[in-house]
């Protein structure tokens, strides 16, 4: 939005802006998770001092202590940050009455019924409330549908008597977390910013060109913002069934899917290369693209394509359990009785997050089917299956030689892939991580 450096400001958006500009104002941040802590971090760095607010006592004692549970944090920098009384941490929501701008970074999830769960940001919106004040910035970052932070934000903070654009500001700046991503993090990833009013989004703009070094883009409202993000997540949900279809198709006519996706690759224009899986997990992907299929309704809209993708991408575990029965069929053994490795349980490589692991799902139909598994993942320690806690164990000569089936699922850079190849005695790799290294004469791909 070009026009907005020329967009006049009244007093109280004159002097917070300026706060802003001259890092005197203090920024805090709601939920200090895989969202929040990054970005309190990077506003530390920037010169602002701040205030991290999460409901759980156990995220804000750690934070207080320097002790970082981020991948994407720099262990060194949050003990810096928090020796220096740069960064603190608190469950004492009045102390919003501090703070000169808030990010709220809290969960979207979606409930049984899959529709989009905004209680967390209401309930974080109610928080503000009680201690909002004029010359404040309110920015949601969380991922959402369209029509959100006016529709559910602005009425509970304009509750208090205060207007948006005229007394406070209010705008929407979708994360963008990538974790594991080794080149773009919250400092050098670009921003999307859409506020209320233009003064709303030109104050905003200004503290995300203030704490980031990648480009911020400034678009006409915060729909336009929650818009977009959908679109990003809902084009890789899109992408990755098509992907996977291929795969249940290649694999039936007998041909590579992994070689047909390199081959097209080499196009330079027209084609961007996704690859299949075992499934989508994470705390984005999975669930976003929901989102829009909830608020089409509202229009009479029926969002067939992203309903048809998301069967495809939920079908991927069943498909991994059915060729793996078919891999033991081959070895003449049942699945049941059968002992199955599962190398990974992390949604995605070289992170510990199992959120909406497709390896969850794959692991209940093998108990089910009364497989004996065991997992082995170096990035996660424990983690809840049903109600059961599980804990991986180390990968080993041992682990591997008494296997049935290996069953590869995530591709951590830590796996040993020689020993994996020249030990286990059959492998079914769903990421195609044995690409490079030399198979075993009983090697199946997805």
């Amino acid at each position: 939005m070009s026009g907005s450096n020329q967009t006049s400001l009244n007093q109280n958006a004159q002097s917070l802006f300026d706060k802003i500009e001259n890092k005197s104002a203090t920024i805090g941040v709601v939920g200090l998770g895989y969202v929040g802590l990054p970005l309190a971090v990077e506003k530390a760095k920037a010169g602002y001092k701040v205030i991290g607010f999460d409901v759980q006592e156990k995220r804000t004692d750690m934070v207080n202590q320097g002790i970082n549970y981020i991948g994407d944090v720099v262990d060194e920098e949050l003990v810096e940050y928090t020796q220096n009384g740069t960064i603190r941490a608190t469950t004492d929501y009045s102390l919003i009455k501090e703070v000169d701008a808030v990010a709220i970074c809290v969960p979207t999830p979606l409930d049984t019924y899959q529709q989009p769960d905004t209680s967390y940001v209401e309930s974080s919106g109610k928080e503000i409330a009680k201690y909002l004040h004029p010359q404040m910035l309110i920015v949601l970052e969380s991922t959402t549908y369209p029509g959100t932070t006016e529709e559910v934000l602005k009425p509970i903070l304009e509750g208090t008597g205060l207007t948006c654009g005229e007394e406070i500001f209010i705008a929407y700046s979708p994360e963008r977390v990538d974790p594991g991503n080794k080149v773009y993090n919250t400092k050098n990833t670009p921003k999307v910013v859409g506020g209320i009013t233009p003064s709303c989004t030109k104050i905003a703009a200004s503290l995300y060109r203030n704490v980031l070094e990648g480009d911020v883009h400034e678009v006409s409202s915060p729909s336009v913002a929650e818009m977009e993000k959908i679109l990003e997540n809902t084009f890789r949900h899109l992408n990755i069934a098509l992907a996977n279809e291929m795969a249940i198709l290649c694999n039936k006519m007998g041909i590579d899917v992994w070689e047909v996706i390199n081959a097209a690759a080499t196009k330079p224009y027209g084609f961007m290369a996704f690859y299949p899986g075992p499934g989508l997990g994470g705390h984005c992907i999975p669930i976003d693209p929901f989102y829009l299929t909830w608020k089409a309704r509202e229009y009479n809209y029926h969002t067939r394509l992203i309903e048809i993708a998301g069967e495809i991408n939920n079908s991927m575990p069943e498909f991994v359990i059915e060729r793996s029965m078919q891999i033991l069929n081959k070895e003449k053994k049942p699945l049941n009785g059968s002992r199955v490795v599962v190398l990974g349980v992390a949604y995605k490589k070289d992170i510990d997050d199992v959120r909406e692991s497709p390896v969850l799902d794959i692991l209940e139909q093998l108990k089910e089917q009364g497989a004996d598994f065991v997992v082995v993942d170096p990035h996660v320690k424990s983690f809840k299956l049903g109600e059961e806690v599980v804990e991986p164990v180390g990968l080993s000569n041992d682990v591997l030689k008494e296997a049935d089936l290996v069953l590869l699922t995530t591709d951590h850079s830590e796996f040993d892939y020689e020993l994996i190849s020249e030990v286990s005695p059959v492998i079914f790799d769903t990421r195609n991580a044995l690409k490079d290294y030399k198979k075993p004469e009983k090697y199946y791909k997805l």
